[in-house]
């Protein structure tokens, strides 16, 4: 039997909005507010989402669960994996020694906080996010901050503020790919698009992070290094993104950026070094400045076997990020699961689609093309690299398990939420409570890519979700589709760093486990804030010359 999806079941969209919304807000306020565990808040969340499909919005109870037993699938494979895999390699690393030689090679590149943030936090991560996404960088760089000496809510926070601006085209370009595939935008056209709203915030996010750093006056200290990392990115961002496509955009950037950083610092070093490890003026992370003593001089073979390990990763991640690479595994192993009692069965109703539309529900157990797979393999290769055996490598894997066991069971919830929200239509009713905004919808409408981004984790998903409706109002509004479709990619970014997804990855990767909280409140006005600046673009793009020359029809 199939079940329409119902958007406003109280024939009072006020009414259905605040009940659309009540499962997010009662995970936000367990989880930021209560200091309730993470795993409890999601759980809880869950529960909520559960009750309001079923009693508010008419779901059966059936595929209400089937919908959440989806979602929990998708956090262990492919979410869940990348964070253990991951984990795993940097226990490898700290275990043998390696990853200290890798710190004081760091260090000896600059000492200064705050430099060190633009090379790894903004620049290697947001390579990651080009060649991997779905966590690795915000993973991967609060490890090395958190090992660098950060505080734990500093490596955090941090992480997941410069893991901003190269969302949108993550993971060789999916999220664009995707807008594109699923709802009919010309490809070329929105990865246009979108290359002209972000290389502004591409510029921004690097001062902006530094600013929430260490403060206004410590980040016009070294804003020479700060618009060098963040000019390169930006320029090679709109050129790739508009001349050649979304694939390579974030992967050629971030060299590019890398690249500009490192030399820029071998003719310029800043008037003071920046000592502190933890953010300043927040009450909750007011650790100590450390004195900075000269780095460890290592030799270079030693250097070069420290960072061996991570070399390998970027290459497993990068190749593993290949379509021709996923394809050859999907290829030889990847089964398809439909969820009975959910696959075709629930139907997406106008007007969040021209037409009724079946809601496919199919879990591909794509292990062999899985990032987390990559992650593992080049774990195992750097850890017989680093002189491991195989038994030293499957104790230290088992007690990485053990040791996120907590994480893994939170982003298992986590998912369930979003995916259950997503096929009973509660995110649906938030989205069209923003689509009728009149006149204020570009506004609006980027905020609805930014609530997509915080429901699921996802700025694919977010496209997924509500690309098609952004289409249908830009087109009813007499607005550029490729400006509202790029524009719910290019909001969507911000939501990224208060997407639970994101925060339970970060504060696995620093061990700051049961803080999830914490790293909440800290990131939530970052992220609102930057979304409406993008929101205010988008505005100005629609309506205020001359930026409505930047936009694609």
């Amino acid at each position: 039997m199939v079940w329409q999806q119902v958007y406003d079941p109280f024939g009072n969209m006020f009414i259905s909005t605040l009940l659309g919304a009540i499962p997010v807000v009662v995970m936000l306020v367990c989880l930021g507010f209560l200091h309730i565990k993470a795993h409890i808040a999601a759980g809880l969340g869950l529960l909520a989402a559960f009750l309001i499909a079923v009693f508010a919005y008419g779901m059966p109870a059936s595929m209400a669960g089937n919908a959440a037993f989806l979602g929990g699938l998708t956090g262990l494979l492919p979410i869940g994996w990348i964070v253990l895999n991951i984990i795993f390699l940097h226990q490898l690393t700290e275990q043998n020694g390696s990853f200290k030689i890798l710190q004081d090679s760091i260090a000896g590149i600059t000492q200064d906080r705050r430099l060190q943030l633009l090379l790894i936090a903004f620049a290697f991560g947001a390579f990651f996010e080009g060649a991997a996404g779905f966590g690795t960088p915000v993973a991967v760089t609060a490890a090395i901050l958190i090992g660098l000496g950060f505080s734990p809510l500093a490596a955090s926070g941090l992480s997941l503020i410069a893991n901003t601006a190269p969302v949108a085209y993550g993971a060789l370009g999916t999220p664009v790919i995707t807008l594109a595939q699923v709802h009919g935008y010309d490809l070329q056209e929105v990865s246009a698009m979108i290359g002209r709203q972000l290389p502004f915030f591409s510029l921004l996010v690097p001062f902006w992070l530094i600013w929430a750093f260490a403060g206004r006056k410590a980040m016009l200290e070294i804003w020479p290094a700060i618009l060098v990392t963040g000019a390169s990115f930006a320029i090679a961002q709109f050129l790739v993104s508009n001349y050649i496509g979304p694939e390579l955009v974030d992967v050629i950037a971030a060299i590019v950026s890398m690249v500009a950083l490192v030399s820029f610092l071998r003719v310029w070093k800043p008037k003071k070094i920046w000592t502190s490890v933890s953010l300043k003026g927040h009450e909750s992370d007011s650790g100590e400045a450390k004195p900075v003593t000269a780095p460890t001089q290592h030799p270079t073979a030693d250097v070069i076997r420290a960072w061996l390990p991570w070399a390998i990763l970027t290459l497993f991640v990068f190749i593993w990020g290949l379509p021709e690479v996923k394809k050859f595994w999907n290829g030889i192993y990847a089964p398809r699961f439909p969820i009975e009692g959910l696959h075709n069965l629930v139907e997406k109703v106008p007007p969040v689609v021209p037409t009724p539309h079946k809601e496919a529900a199919i879990y591909t157990f794509g292990l062999l093309s899985a990032t987390g797979t990559g992650i593992l393999l080049s774990a195992i290769v750097g850890g017989l690299a680093m002189g491991y055996g195989p038994v030293g490598l499957v104790k230290t894997f088992f007690r990485t398990l053990w040791l996120v066991r907590y994480s893994l069971l939170t982003i298992v919830l986590m998912l369930a939420l979003g995916t259950l929200t997503r096929f009973s239509g509660t995110d649906t009713t938030l989205g069209l409570a923003f689509a009728n905004t009149g006149w204020m919808y570009p506004f609006f409408g980027t905020l609805m890519g930014w609530l997509g981004v915080a429901l699921t984790g996802s700025d694919t998903a977010s496209n997924v979700l509500f690309g098609g409706m952004q289409k249908v109002a830009a087109e009813q509004l007499g607005l550029s589709a490729n400006l509202m479709g790029a524009a719910n990619s290019s909001g969507g970014v911000m939501g990224k760093m208060i997407d639970a997804q994101s925060i339970v990855v970060a504060s696995t990767a620093t061990r700051w486990f049961n803080h999830e909280g914490d790293i909440l409140r800290y990131v939530f006005f970052h992220s609102v804030a930057l979304a409406c600046l993008v929101g205010i673009f988008v505005t100005m793009q629609a309506y205020v010359w001359p930026f409505t020359l930047m936009v694609v029809h």
